[in-house]
């Protein structure tokens, strides 16, 4: 089975509309049905690439890693069960999918970084850019600039609902890691609000 031609610009229509609810349709998918699946899609694309936006903070790399997982979706259709709504296993999927490629990134950073033998901080926190006088970052390019795993934690706790120890596990960190990444976020980001 190939992976449907899709794009992020989702077409949403009143035909998409008047369809099967999501189980069926991902039921027909399974079953071969491509139209079924692009339906789907295009239910859920919008959500996919805002939580990947929050997660990554960059969209052009969020548009990649919501192509990731919804390339993802297709392949594990059938390790959907039906027992929670196809938006839920969706958003876990793709949680999963930013997860691993940040986890990816971290290891081809420190090869990098040991085939160089160089010293720098590879992971550090990105400079704030300066802002004229008066302007106010707003709220979505203060969690882009966080690093890395603040930011990563701060969406799944703060904005996603996730407990520490779903995103201990699902990051394969200790729960006090997730408290300190966390505190780490709240704390910049009410220093970068607060300009």
């Amino acid at each position: 089975m190939t992976v449907p031609a899709l794009t992020l610009h989702p077409r949403v229509t009143a035909s998409t509309q008047d369809l099967p609810d999501d189980r069926d349709l991902a039921s027909r998918a399974l079953a071969g049905d491509t139209r079924s699946f692009e339906v789907l899609f295009e239910r859920h694309a919008g959500r996919v690439y805002a939580l990947c936006v929050r997660m990554a903070g960059d969209r052009q790399r969020a548009q990649e890693l919501a192509h990731d997982a919804l390339v993802r979706a297709w392949e594990r259709l059938g390790s959907y069960k039906g027992e929670a709504a196809f938006g839920t296993w969706l958003h876990r999927l793709t949680v999963n999918v930013v997860l691993e490629s940040a986890r990816s990134q971290r290891r081809r950073e420190a090869r990098v970084a040991l085939a160089e033998d160089d010293d720098a901080d590879v992971g550090g926190a990105p400079e704030l850019a300066p802002s004229d006088v008066g302007d106010r970052i707003d709220l979505e390019r203060a969690i882009a600039k966080l690093p890395r795993n603040a930011r990563q934690v701060f969406v799944l706790h703060d904005v996603e609902g996730f407990r520490h120890d779903e995103i201990a596990d699902r990051m394969a960190i200790a729960p006090g890691t997730v408290r300190a990444h966390l505190h780490r976020a709240r704390k910049l980001l009410i220093a970068w609000l607060d300009r």
